[in-house]
């Protein structure tokens, strides 16, 4: 690398000035002490952990995402975390050993080896909360509903939408159907791409009942409002009972975030697989029309514990907190509130500047022959009047 370039990052890696820092750290304090009045608590995974341990029940879905090095200690093979949820997993298996239900929650950095999307970062700020131990519907509504209180609270609040879909639905109809391994990686990609001209070529050339195969051939077609569960309940009238349960579950879930949440618009995708590997029941995402992809996104991983050797219902969500923070920029950790202060050692001027620190209040001191340059930092001055200190416009 030339010397000239050395001040480069890495493509799609992002680094935040003091004005960006301080809407990103001040959303975190605000986001962390929203989780805890629901009474999730906070845990803290390290960055890196053995290679194996960070893709624990979650197939290869992170694999190709998560950076390897080798630790120079024990020549094992580490990785730097792409993803939080199975750390978090991993505690709530083997660390904690709570019998009910246990409520976690997270903010940290990931690492991927490449983007996302065309939006995302290298680098993101994950933050997120896992529920623990409550396979019911209940559990879901509430991790939804604090997904939702999360993006409110990051001053969230026009034309939010919610993105739901149901991985036993498609669960139900491979199974039914009796499709090899091979074929449903296939028809999952295809599925996913909506290429339905392709679609409709593949499912000539397998061999399933011809009833089976025109499921197989709708499913991608299953996406829009409430209507869609309607159509799913006739459409799939005869198919497996698994399907129906997932149908019936969305109805049930799509009613109670209704009635909590009336202004949110709800949109269902039934051939939505994100994260098939290791969700095992509902999956959901948010989304706003002034960000191209979803804001936050989660689901229900019932089996994620097992590879750590303790199986336990889980549901959970995760955002990017950067994103959150540009997408609400100004609303959190206003920078325009400094007061500052003359130079000098004054034992009044310090014990003035000691007490509104200590009362929370940002103050800066001037330095010997120093210059403010950027006066829109601070909102008022220190100036001295008689025998006191008080605050004058700027």
């Amino acid at each position: 690398m030339a010397l000239a370039d050395r001040w480069l990052l890495p493509d799609g890696v992002k680094e935040m000035l003091p004005s960006g820092a301080r809407q990103v750290e001040a959303l975190r304090r605000k986001l962390l002490d929203l989780y805890d009045s629901w009474g999730y608590d906070l845990v803290m995974p390290p960055l890196m952990e053995h290679f194996e341990s960070l893709l624990a029940g979650v197939g290869k879905d992170l694999e190709l995402n998560t950076f390897k090095l080798v630790d120079q200690l024990t020549g094992h093979t580490l990785g730097i975390r792409a993803d939080i949820t199975p750390q978090v997993a991993r505690i709530d298996a083997h660390r904690m050993h709570v019998k009910g239900a246990n409520r976690l929650c997270y903010c940290g950095s990931v690492l991927h080896t490449h983007s996302a999307n065309m939006l995302a970062s290298r680098n993101p700020l994950q933050v997120g909360a896992e529920l623990y131990g409550h396979a019911g519907i209940e559990s879901d509504i509430e991790i939804i509903s604090l997904m939702l209180e999360t993006l409110y609270a990051s001053g969230l609040h026009d034309e939010l939408s919610l993105d739901l879909g149901h991985v036993g639905i498609f669960q139900g109809l491979v199974i039914e159907a009796g499709l090899e391994a091979s074929v449903v990686a296939q028809y999952m990609e295809l599925l996913q791409r909506k290429a339905m001209p392709e679609l409709a070529e593949f499912l000539d050339s397998i061999d399933v009942d011809a009833q089976l195969r025109s499921l197989l051939a709708v499913l991608p077609t299953l996406n829009g409002g409430l209507e869609v569960l309607a159509e799913a309940r006739e459409v799939f009238a005869g198919a497996h009972l698994s399907i129906l349960e997932a149908v019936a579950y969305l109805e049930q879930l799509a009613s109670m975030i209704q009635q909590r949440y009336p202004a949110v618009d709800l949109y269902f995708d039934l051939g939505e697989l994100r994260g098939y590997n290791y969700h095992t029941g509902v999956v959901f995402s948010a989304l706003t029309p002034v960000f191209g992809q979803a804001i936050a996104k989660g689901g229900r991983y019932d089996a994620i514990g097992k590879d750590f050797g303790r199986a336990r219902p889980a549901t959970g969500f995760s955002a990017d907190l950067k994103t959150l923070a540009d997408l609400s920029v100004g609303q959190n950790g206003d920078i325009a509130t400094g007061i500052l202060a003359p130079e000098g050692s004054d034992a009044a001027l310090m014990q003035k500047i000691a007490d509104l620190r200590s009362q929370g209040m940002r103050v800066m001191q001037q330095l010997p022959g120093d210059t403010v340059t950027d006066a829109s930092n601070f909102s008022r001055k220190l100036v001295k009047q008689g025998d006191e200190w008080v605050f004058a416009a700027l």
